[in-house]
């Protein structure tokens, strides 16, 4: 198996440089090839970013005139976005050699993506704690807050992502929603989701079940309830797609059972959704953990 080449650029504000492989094609120069790759890219910042150079291949910074050469690879930092500041601190619940446990807050993505990079969970731990090789062993929504557990030593990556993936892992939620006396809890919920790419919601179709979540109630007051959800499969929003289809939607929930914009500076009504507890065997040491989240739903506690 061929090894993936290593970055001749460091990390910028806890990011790894993008790494593009160039494919066989006509381009009479590396720049002619950006251009057309990276059609978001206006042709001056490539030009701009070839002259500064900050555009890199195994031998260093790439000439703006370089024949393209496939097969071989290039190196850069994308530009980062304009983004709000999450005005709300990272919980740190465990941390070892091996893993990390963090406490994440509601409207803090897990991983850089489109509008949030330095924004989220993995930059801001890797800059804050110095640990540029953190990657997340599983992912979180930006809108719920609680628990995401972290691989410090690359060395076992794989063996925490994989019990993640095999479903070993027994996940504990707590949603506030409201209370209906008519709804018959503990209930086992089943559907089939779906979540096309483009489409920011996901949806419930016909067929097969492939999302299976446990829903009791723990108690309730003042026509709220405070929810317990054991999630069994992990598709896109399920938690929040059954609670609706059960008729009692998570609290400050804008897309379920219906999709409204809430601005991304707009901090004040936080999904009253939190990924409450992760318990697991660790496949490195053999032994039982469990972690539990030291947040709570302002729902409820107010």
């Amino acid at each position: 198996m061929r090894r993936r080449p290593k970055a001749p650029l460091p990390q910028r504000h806890g990011l790894d440089p993008a790494r593009l492989r160039l494919p066989e094609g006509p381009w009479p120069t590396i720049r002619d090839h950006l251009v057309e790759r990276l059609p978001r890219v206006s042709p001056d910042r490539i030009d701009m970013l070839l002259r500064e150079g900050r555009i890199y291949n195994a031998d260093g910074p790439v000439e703006p005139d370089a024949p393209y050469a496939p097969e071989s690879y290039l190196w850069f930092h994308r530009d980062l976005p304009d983004e709000v500041p999450v005005p709300f601190e990272i919980g740190i619940v465990h941390r070892d050699d091996d893993i990390l446990v963090a406490d994440k807050p509601h409207f803090l993505a897990t991983i850089p993506r489109g509008k949030h990079v330095l924004e989220t969970a993995l930059v801001k731990l890797r800059h804050q704690l110095d640990l540029p090789t953190l990657i997340p062993a599983h992912r979180l929504d930006r809108v719920t807050a609680g628990l995401i557990l972290f691989v410090i030593n690359p060395e076992r990556r794989g063996k925490y992502q994989l019990m993640f993936k095999d479903r070993l892992v027994h996940k504990e939620y707590e949603a506030i929603a409201p209370y209906d006396p008519a709804l018959e809890l503990p209930q086992r919920v089943e559907s089939r989701i779906i979540k096309e790419k483009g489409v920011i919601a996901a949806q419930e179709v016909d067929g097969e079940p492939n999302a299976v979540s446990e829903v009791s109630l723990v108690e309730h007051r003042d026509g709220l309830g405070r929810y317990r959800l054991h999630p069994l499969t992990g598709r896109t929003h399920q938690l929040r797609l059954h609670m609706a289809r059960l008729g009692v939607p998570i609290i400050n929930d804008d897309f379920y059972p219906e999709l409204r914009e809430q601005p991304l500076d707009d901090f004040s009504k936080p999904l009253q959704l939190l990924a409450k507890v992760l318990e697991f065997t660790d496949p490195v040491t053999g032994e039982r953990r469990r972690f539990e989240s030291r947040r709570s739903l302002a729902a409820w506690s107010t």
